[in-house]
């Protein structure tokens, strides 16, 4: 057996012959279908909806359709390569088996890496926002709290992880419903009023949706991370790619119905100002506290924490058995069966980086590494498949065009939204 491939009971082959404690295969459709969501809904919605609003104003629900659709084409080629490669550090993967460069394999596998630490770093600081609504402490000591815990909550174990996450990620978008259902009882005229959201794609407004669709962009970023867990999954050649489906469904249908009742019941230039825009929409429809909601914004965004981190540390984990980093990231605790090393890392680097940057800043960065790893995997569905290459039986298959057109649509956002 190849040294650090998966094997059924968890356990893995070093040169040596030598058992070491590896990843288990324990995540079924609901737990992973469960893992996307709490990586994809999170601060994207909850935190990032003003800046999304303040850039495209009456046209935001249009932002995150434009980003949905952009999303479509890498999550039907990502439900294929993972069936393919069932491997954590899954982009790394790919980019390998099509181009077999190791510089670039490293390359990309580091790229997923800091989409990670960046995207934990943008949520742990909507999460602090909304926590300092609640909790009088100093900005510093938020951020690295909040750091510190969700990286303990990592290390915990993997099905402990995603089980908690999954809690949470349930409270998460139980705040959601609970805003629409806000706006159906006290906004009762709404649907009469969606003819004032804008669709227009005049030239003047253009580049304000391109913005916009490129911070919308962000609120999508998890579908993709659901194959870092592959090597955790049961019968991952179907699993992983219902998972990626169902979860940019569910995430495209919350995203758009919460975006237009936001931007319908307050300015979009007011909503752009608040540190915590949905706690202040809930208290403008309701005219009710907007503390539980604010404690469940706290709810959805550290769970997006846990499951980015979880997502990095299984990159580290997957580059280290490529033997593209230090060994030493690949150990994995007898206990916990996790990569505690990767987890650690994975967790501090994102404090820094929270401590250091702009939520919006870090927000746009986190889609520009994306869209440029999304082009280079799609790329590499296009080289395996006119290689000829065939898949594992039960693979989900999608046409040459729909990893041609990935690239393309992801390009034109990566330009446009810059």
């Amino acid at each position: 057996m190849r040294a650090g491939s998966p094997c059924d009971h968890g356990y893995v082959m070093n040169k040596a012959s030598t058992i070491e404690p590896g990843l288990k295969r324990t995540l079924s459709l609901p737990m992973v279908v469960l893992y996307g969501l709490g990586v994809t809904i999170g601060a994207g919605i909850y935190v990032l909806i003003g800046e999304t609003a303040g850039r495209a104003g009456m046209s935001a629900p249009l932002a995150f359709v434009i980003a949905s659709l952009v999303m479509a084409c890498p999550a039907a080629s990502f439900a294929e390569l993972t069936g393919r490669l069932p491997f954590a550090a899954a982009e790394a993967h790919f980019v390998d088996e099509a181009f077999h460069m190791n510089w670039l394999t490293l390359a990309v596998g580091l790229a997923v890496a800091s989409v990670g630490v960046v995207s934990s770093a943008t949520i742990g600081l909507g999460s602090a926002g909304y926590i300092a609504q609640v909790v009088d402490l100093p900005h510093a000591a938020i951020v690295t709290a909040i750091f510190v815990l969700m990286g303990l909550v990592a290390a915990w174990g993997i099905r402990e992880s995603i089980l908690f996450a999954g809690l949470l990620t349930l409270i998460e978008i139980g705040g959601l419903l609970a805003i629409l259902a806000g706006a159906a009882v006290s906004e009762a005229d709404i649907l009469y009023r969606l003819d004032e959201i804008s669709v227009a794609l005049d030239r003047a407004h253009l580049p304000g949706l391109a913005a916009a669709s490129l911070i919308a962009f962000f609120a999508f970023i998890g579908f993709e991370n659901i194959d870092s867990i592959a090597e955790e999954t049961k019968n991952p050649q179907r699993t992983i790619g219902y998972a990626i489906f169902i979860t940019l469904g569910l995430s495209t249908l919350l995203y758009v119905a919460v975006a237009t009742v936001a931007v319908l019941a307050i300015d979009p230039a007011e909503l752009a100002l608040t540190e915590a825009p949905l706690a202040a929409l809930f208290s403008r429809m309701t005219g009710m506290s907007p503390v539980a909601i604010t404690l469940i914004a706290i709810v959805a965004t550290l769970n997006g924490i846990i499951v980015q981190i979880i997502m990095t540390s299984r990159v580290l984990y997957g580059l280290a058995n490529k033997k593209q980093l230090p060994a030493i990231f690949a150990l994995v605790h007898s206990v916990t069966r996790t990569p505690l090393l990767a987890t650690g890392i994975a967790a501090g680097s994102a404090l820094v980086l929270a401590l250091a940057f702009p939520i919006s800043g870090l927000a746009e960065w986190t889609s520009r590494i994306t869209l440029a790893i999304f082009i280079l995997a799609c790329s590499a569905l296009v080289r395996i498949k006119l290689r000829g290459t065939p898949p594992p039986p039960g693979t989900f298959i999608v046409p040459l065009w729909v990893p041609v057109l990935g690239v393309l649509l992801c390009g034109v956002l990566l330009v446009a939204g810059g």
